[in-house]
């Protein structure tokens, strides 16, 4: 890799540190997961459902509708917002050496 892709992997890792969290929210949201609680008709309503009225402490769906209404916290923030940056780089790296 040469320098300038160095530089672009380390911009648009930066890039998706700080997107990332924004964008897991955004599509907890978009899911139907809220801070009013699951939206009727929404794929997260589907998802309850398919638990068959029993939605266990610590589930996938009790932890979204978590996030849904209080979000990520600090502890989620950081590390969505790594597994963000390493995606970026990854991208780039991949394209470097690939593409």
């Amino acid at each position: 890799m040469t320098l300038s892709s160095v530089a672009i992997a380390i911009i648009v890792g930066l890039a998706g540190y700080i997107a990332a969290p924004f964008l897991f929210i955004f599509t907890i949201g978009m899911l139907g997961y809220s801070a009013a609680g699951i939206a009727a008709g929404s794929w997260a309503a589907s998802f309850m459902a398919s638990y068959g009225g029993t939605v266990v402490v610590g589930s996938i769906c009790v932890v979204l509708q978590s996030i849904g209404a209080a979000g990520l916290g600090a502890v989620g923030t950081v590390v969505v917002s790594i597994v963000g940056a390493l995606a970026g780089v990854a991208a780039v790296v991949v394209a470097a050496l690939f593409g």
